[in-house]
Formats: structure tokens, sequence, C-alpha cells
């Protein structure tokens, strides 16, 4: 219950007022993406102007309720106001989610988020169990602390599905990561604020449809999957592009 209440009322209302919509234009998105769709034949670059695409507005109102850009929060790299929001639900024990953390998420950060271009909002999405569910209140525990970045990528270096997640380990990993204060970091993590925060972005995965890992929204457009590098620079480069017009027509 304490998840619903730290939720802010306006997201709930937007997601509420929109659920049947998104759910449909989610599923069909993901479809495509799992179908090889987007195989970036027609890929638009960075200074092209946006295909028309009927779903358009349905991907802004997603982008609007699912990022954030809360200047403060620690599961985000980039600056709040970048043109391009990339959203992930991801789970600690999901290979997919953690070759995207390895391969494709830094290429991204030197390519687009060091540029201002894109910010990455990482939602902690556990569908694997226990195990995963103590690993994504860890993350949130270690982002507390400012190591959120450090850790996440210790997890998904060390770690592959079916490895241990036990509490120690845990702990181990967040001093590798460089989380100073354990007592604290074991603390947040087995506390309720941990598990309130994890539980949030749980539902608002699930009320967007998501149903596995890792699933991302680049400019409210869903993708699936850890695609190659090349669906993820269409995807920016399509959602800056409708940014940019939207800026040229006052929108």
């Amino acid at each position: 219950m304490s998840a619903r209440v730290s939720t802010p009322s306006r997201r709930l209302a937007a997601i509420g007022a929109i659920i049947a919509l998104v759910v449909a234009v989610t599923a069909a998105g993901i479809a495509i993406a799992r179908n090889g769709g987007g195989s970036g034949k027609s890929e638009p670059t960075a200074g092209a102007q946006p295909s028309f695409d009927p779903q358009q507005p349905t991907y802004d109102r997603l982008e609007k309720i699912t990022s954030r850009r809360d200047a403060g929060d620690p599961l985000a790299v980039g600056k709040a106001d970048a043109p391009v929001v990339l959203v992930e639900y991801a789970d600690y024990q999901c290979s997919f989610c953690g070759r995207f953390t390895r391969e494709t998420q830094p290429e991204l950060v030197r390519k687009y988020v060091d540029e201002g271009v894109l910010r990455i909002e990482f939602r902690n999405f556990p569908i694997f169990g226990k195990d995963s569910e103590r690993a994504a209140r860890a993350a949130w525990a270690a982002g507390r602390q400012g190591r959120f970045p450090q850790f996440h990528h210790e997890l998904f270096a060390k770690l592959r599905k079916g490895d241990a997640l036990a509490e120690d380990k845990l702990v181990d990993l967040a001093g590798k990561a460089g989380v100073k204060d354990l007592d604290r970091f074991r603390e947040d993590l087995n506390g309720s604020a941990a598990e309130a925060a994890v539980k949030k972005d749980q539902e608002e995965g699930y009320a967007l449809g998501v149903k596995s890992t890792p699933t991302f929204l680049v400019g409210g457009r869903p993708l699936a999957g850890a695609q190659p590098l090349k669906e993820f620079e269409a995807a920016i480069a399509q959602a800056k592009a409708v940014k940019d017009a939207a800026g040229k027509s006052g929108k």
C-alpha cells in the first residue's frame, strides 16, 4: 500500500486516463520489435525530418507520463531536460538486461548522454522472484549513497541469471562498487522505502503492459529486448527529430 501512496497522483491519473490505448500500442510495439520490425532499412539520421507515424500522439503522451525528469533521481543518468528520454524496465537476473548494460549502454552514454541528447532512467522490474526483488532493493539502496551506476554495472558485470543474490553477496558487491556505509546500505535494502520504490516501478511497468525484460521506451516509443545498437540509434534519432520539429512549430 505504501507504494501507491508514494506514487504522485498526477502520474497515476494520467496513466489511468489512457491505459487502454497505452496497453494496445505498447503490445503492438513490442510485437513488432520481437518480430524484427524496425530493422533499420530507413533509419532516420540526426538531422532528418521525422517520418509520419499515426501513433506519435500516443508516444508523446507515454513519454510525458513515464519520464520523470527528476534532476535528483539517483537511478538516472543524463540531463533532466535532455530532448530524449530512454526508460528501461529491467531485472538483475535477466541476461539480456545484462547484455544491454555491458555492450550497448556505454555506447549510448558516450554518443548521446554525454552530448546532452539522451537521458536514461532505470526502472526496477523484478520478475524472477525473491532474489530479483532483493537485488532491485539493493540497487535502490546504492542509489541512496550516490553509487547506483557503479553498483548497477557491478551486478551485471559479475552476475548471471541463476547466480545467488543473497544479502551478504549484495553487500559485498556494494562495497566493491564504492558504497561507503555498508551498515546503512543493509538497512536501506531491507527498509520499507526500498520496497515501496521497487513496487512503484513495477506498478508503472505493469500498467503499461510490460511483461518481459528488458523493455524500453525511447521518447515514448516501445522497444523490447536487447536490440542491436543501431535500433536504439534509430529510435533516438526519430525521437530527437520529433522534438526538433515540435520546437520549430512552437508546440
